[in-house]
């Protein structure tokens, strides 16, 4: 049996894809060492570092809470959430452009400003336009690490832990990437890199697809990154630099060391799950727009499809020199922001990941779990 470094590419709601390679993967009964992830990947990565089983991530996958409407619906879904009017600091209030626009107006006392602005955003449409404009997407992203912190909870990790205080509960080596804007590199977050960030922060961080969900600014309170202060800076999605980082596990230089540690093995036991757009699912039909997508999110989906070029072509030659060891995971027709998949829908899409992971080890000469056979 063999021991892995795993990566998890990004890819949204896609990354459902790996709870079918994970399932065979375990019931091979293949080891996992190194967990990296970037976006979804790094939801994932986290808890599987956890200890959550492939059973228990299909749980959270198919998971429902009931919405503002009082509708039930894929508890992913809710992380979309719109901001309240008491979200925003006293900073980002004061140098919003709503608030220069009031300033502007002539015999309107300033003392009426914040409570013009507060009064807009008690409409959810300006609260979306209020965020987008000013904290660099529609959604905050509360709810998530409400959901993060409560998973993690049930796993035996307090709330609030930090990268450091995760690693000494879990024993698991987790990292996560994110893309530090201001000063324009990739950041990998584990206990070595930023010990004192908390890890629901460090997976907010990962997963902030740019324009879809808020900004995160570093805070001081989270010390620092590798000895340096991030105090201020914009924090986005980490597939913004790199969706899928395999040479972080592959790597084995000085520099990499430094952020990555010491390989669990040799290089040959690198894994990287990659969610492919081009392979098509097995018993599918597919169709972009017919299984609930959003008519508002089409600029969305268009700028993510920019960003997913863009990221792609900075992975693509590690992809085309590390191929032996990346596992390709139909995607075909699935949407990042498909986060109501259900039913026949879900169920061959987790299928498509059980037939690649099966693939992959045999290519690799390693047997498959039962968990292959299953549809």
């Amino acid at each position: 049996m063999a021991k892995f470094d795993v990566v998890f590419e990004g890819g949204g709601a896609k990354g459902a894809v790996f709870v079918g390679a994970l399932e065979v993967l375990a019931a091979s009964g293949h080891q996992t060492g190194r967990l990296v992830g970037t976006s979804a990947g790094a939801i994932t990565a986290t808890m599987c570092a956890a200890g959550s089983t492939p059973a228990q991530l299909l749980d959270l996958v198919t998971e429902t809470a009931v919405d503002e409407k009082g509708e039930t619906v894929p508890r992913f879904k809710t992380f979309m959430d719109v901001a309240a009017p008491t979200d925003f600091s006293p900073e980002v209030e004061r140098d919003s452009v709503t608030i220069k626009a009031l300033h502007s107006l002539p015999l309107l006392p300033d003392f009426l400003e914040g409570s013009i602005l507060r009064a807009l955003l008690a409409d959810r449409n300006y609260a979306r336009l209020f965020t987008f404009v000013e904290t660099g997407g529609f959604y905050i992203g509360a709810r998530f690490r409400e959901w993060l912190d409560e998973k993690l909870e049930k796993a035996g990790v307090p709330r609030g832990s930090t990268m450091s205080q995760f690693a000494a509960i879990s024993g698991a080596d987790l990292s996560v990437t994110a893309s530090d804007t201001s000063g324009g590199r990739l950041l990998v977050l584990n206990h070595r890199t930023a010990p004192g960030l908390p890890l629901s922060w460090a997976v907010r961080m990962s997963m902030s697809i740019p324009f879809v969900w808020q900004e995160v600014v570093w805070r001081k309170e989270w010390g620092s990154y590798l000895g340096e202060d991030l105090s201020g800076h914009v924090i986005v999605d980490g597939g913004v630099l790199s969706n899928f980082p395999l040479r972080l596990v592959h790597d084995n230089t000085e520099g990499t060391q430094e952020v990555m540690g010491a390989p669990s093995g040799t290089a040959s036991e690198a894994l990287g799950l990659l969610i492919d757009e081009t392979m098509p699912v097995a018993d599918e039909p597919g169709g972009d727009d017919r299984h609930g997508r959003i008519s508002r999110f089409k600029v969305i989906q268009r700028l993510s499809r920019i960003t997913d070029t863009l990221t792609r072509a900075r992975d693509t030659e590690d992809i085309r020199l590390l191929d032996r060891f990346v596992c390709r995971l139909p995607a075909k027709g699935y949407g990042t922001l498909e986060f109501d998949m259900h039913g026949d829908r879900l169920g061959h899409f987790l299928q498509s990941g059980r037939d690649a992971m099966t693939k992959h080890l045999l290519s690799r000469g390693l047997a498959a779990g039962p968990a292959a056979a299953g549809r």
